[in-house]
């Protein structure tokens, strides 16, 4: 049996062109290789999952190559870079600062960087999660972070950069990492469907690019996780809307039409159907506000492009916001933005509910009346 490898190390990048999302890093990394102007200590800082190792380790690689591609890019055919796609490089060391978080190991490190490369131009250190290390720890980090030999390069790597100690960040040339977009992340998830050989429904991508916010590595479990779940070589919107436990667009669209309508008992119906499918109501009330928000800039043409959701669904909100004035779509967030601080505290939480959602009801009607009362 063939073992199986998860997408984010099957699909790790292993040069500056195929990082998703990142342009502004890749392109300052190789001016910097191609200027010779590469710094001694780097702190790459972003949330998880938007290839900060990643770009790191292909830094690596590319700065010990012999035989750099006129892109600046690593060959992978040198012995440099075949060592380092094994894992076998003595060049490039990798620290998990979150187990190795104390002095002594920080001291076994510095030790380490007094001794040149024997093949190669430099010896690159990657410290991972570096804001785990102790206060002790930074502090014997110092000197050598400072004034390091001219061989010796350092890439910090965290998520967390307000917990670093200002004198290292200080010698560190800092690089802040992006989110990454929906549409890149959509696109990559498509290229690697392909690659699989997988159908793939374009809503199901973008559904698990929305469900990742941002982190490329968490886009790449959810498709693994639904390409298992389903059934043959496919991947639908519906078994993905299922399997992430996500309220299908429709129900939404539904509950705005029953509101804009006045129609309250069929506003409670669609809920409690809701309900008996699992949901939870402080999720439902949230989707709703995000609906009426996307409601709101649909109305205007340049501000369309703030929703990220397909051509098809986007029409659907288009034509939806056409029906629906601007004070009932403020009046029913302010009703919705009420009930999402106010339900952890309330006793009846689905009283909670059904209540804004009658006042959302009621909203048309009393819109209307204040129009004649002037």
């Amino acid at each position: 049996m063939e073992n199986f490898v998860v997408s984010a190390r099957k699909y790790r990048p292993s040069n500056f062109k195929s990082v998703v999302g990142q342009g502004h890093i890749t392109t300052t990394l190789k001016n910097a290789i191609k200027n010779n102007h590469l710094a001694q200590a780097f702190l790459f800082c972003g949330p998880r999952g938007v290839g900060k190792t990643t770009c790191a380790r292909i830094l690596a690689k590319t700065i010990n190559c012999e035989n750099i591609s006129p892109d600046f890019e690593a060959c992978n055919e040198c012995d440099s870079c075949k060592a380092f796609n094994n894992n076998a490089s003595f060049n490039v060391h990798e620290l998990d600062a979150a187990s190795n978080n104390s002095v002594d190991d920080i001291r076994n490190l510095v030790e380490q960087v007094r001794y040149a490369p024997q093949q190669g131009q430099y010896k690159v250190y990657i410290i991972d999660e570096v804001h785990m290390l102790s206060n002790q720890a930074f502090n014997a980090f110092l000197k050598t972070l400072e004034e390091p030999p001219k061989y010796a390069i350092f890439i910090l790597a965290t998520t967390e950069k307000h917990k670093i100690i200002p004198t290292i960040l200080s010698r560190c040339q800092i690089f802040d990492f992006n989110r990454i977009q929906i549409n890149d992340i959509t696109d990559h998830l498509r290229y690697i469907a392909g690659e699989e050989k997988i159908e793939a429904e374009e809503e199901a991508l973008r559904l698990i690019a929305t469900k990742a916010d941002g982190a490329l590595r968490d886009a790449l479990s959810i498709f693994d996780l639904i390409v298992t779940y389903s059934e043959g070589n496919k991947l639908t919107y519906q078994e993905t809307i299922s399997n992430l436990h996500i309220l299908d667009y429709d129900y939404y669209f539904k509950v705005l039409d029953a509101l804009m309508a006045g129609n309250i008992s069929n506003v409670l119906l669609i809920f409690d159907e809701i309900l008996k499918k699992g949901f939870d109501g402080h999720n439902f009330i949230v989707g709703l506000t995000e609906h009426l928000r996307d409601l709101m800039v649909s109305k205007d043409s340049a501000t369309i492009a703030l929703i990220q959701v397909s051509d098809s669904i986007k029409e659907r909100y288009l034509q939806q916001a056409q029906e629906c004035t601007v004070s009932f779509l403020l009046s029913a967030l302010n009703i919705c933005n009420q009930c999402d601080i106010q339900y952890k505290a309330s006793k009846n939480q689905r009283l909670h509910v059904e209540l804004a959602l009658m006042k959302m009801a009621k909203l048309p009607q009393a819109i209307h009346l204040a129009a004649l009362a002037k």
